[in-house]
C-alpha cells in the first residue's frame, strides 16, 4: 500500500530538503518506487537540487487545475520521480496550498513511497503538507533553537492526529557543544531515526545538482541516509561494508585520485 511521508521542520536551514531528496534516493537505491514532491510552494528547492529548476509543467499548475498530475512528473536518471514546484512569484500568489490534500489518492497511484518536502515553519503552507501526510519525519539540528522549533512542530502534528515516526538529526559534528542524542530524544520524546554527519560531500552534491546518494554513494552522509531508509523499509544494509576502501581514501588524501 502506498504511503505519503512528509519531511518537515520547525525552522528553515535544518536540512529538510536535503533529507527529503536523499531519503527518497536511498529508498530508490533499495529498489523502491519513489516519488518526491516539492510541497514548499513559497521557496521550492527540489528542482534546483536535482538540476531541473524550470520545467514546463509543475505542481502549481496541477493545484490550479491547469494540468493533469501526470504531466507534472519528471523522472530522474536514477529512476526516482519528482514533481517540482514553480519558482515564479506570480504563480505563488495564485496558489491555495490547502488544495494539495485533494490530490492525496492521485499521488498514491504514482509510486509506492511519496516523499513530500514541506515548507519550513508552522504557517498555512506547512500545515497543508502536514495534513497530507500518512506519516511525518521531523528534521532538526542538535541545537537548542532548532530543537525548540521541532518540539512546536511535533505538538502541532499531534493535535492534527498525525503519526510522527521519528526524528532525523542533521549537521552532526559530534563535538561537546552540540546537544547529545540522548538529550534530543528525551526532549522530543520520539525515536531518533538517524544522525546525519556534517559532511562536505553534501555541499559538493548540491553544487553538482544531485543527491549525495548518487554522486558520493560511499560518503558518511550517504551511508547514514541509507541506514535510515533500510530501517524504514525493513531491509538489510551494512554501512561498514559500504564504506570506501582504505586504499581509495589514502589515494584521495594524497591527491592521486579524484572524488
Amino acid at each position: 500500500m502506498a504511503k505519503i511521508i512528509v519531511i518537515t521542520s520547525g525552522k528553515g536551514g535544518a536540512g529538510k530538503t536535503t533529507t527529503a531528496i536523499n531519503l527518497g534516493a536511498a529508498m530508490n537505491y533499495f529498489g523502491k518506487d519513489v516519488l518526491i514532491i516539492d510541497g514548499n510552494l513559497s521557496t521550492p528547492n527540489i528542482g534546483i537540487h536535482l538540476n531541473s529548476p524550470e520545467v514546463p509543467i509543475n505542481l502549481n499548475h496541477v493545484l490550479q487545475n491547469k494540468a493533469d498530475i501526470y504531466e507534472a512528473i519528471y523522472e530522474h536518471e536514477s529512476g526516482m520521480k519528482i514533481i517540482p514546484s514553480s519558482l515564479s512569484i506570480k504563480e505563488l500568489k495564485k496558489i491555495k496550498p490547502e488544495r494539495i490534500k485533494d490530490f492525496k489518492e492521485a499521488f498514491k497511484k504514482i509510486s509506492d513511497y511519496i516523499i513530500v518536502d514541506s515548507a519550513a515553519g508552522l504557517g498555512n503552507e506547512a500545515l497543508s503538507t502536514i495534513d497530507l501526510a500518512d506519516e511525518i519525519i521531523i528534521v532538526t539540528n542538535p541545537e537548542m533553537p532548532a530543537i525548540t522549533d521541532a518540539l512546536k512542530t511535533i505538538k502541532l502534528a499531534e493535535e492534527m492526529k498525525k503519526k510522527i515516526i521519528g526524528i532525523i538529526v542533521t549537521k552532526v559534528r559530534k563535538n561537546q557543544i552540540e546537544m547529545q542524542p540522548e538529550i534530543v530524544k528525551e526532549m522530543l520524546e520520539l525515536p531518533i531515526l538517524g544522525m546525519i554527519p556534517d559532511d562536505i560531500a553534501v555541499s559538493k552534491s548540491l553544487n553538482l545538482k544531485d543527491a549525495v546518494i548518487h554522486v558520493f554513494p560511499k560518503s558518511k552522509a550517504s551511508r547514514a541516509y541509507k541506514e535510515i531508509a533500510a530501517k524504514l523499509l525493513d531491509v538489510d544494509y551494512d554501512s561498514n561494508k559500504d564504506r570506501e576502501k582504505l586504499i581509495i581514501r589514502l589515494l584521495k588524501a594524497m591527491g592521486l585520485r579524484r572524488e
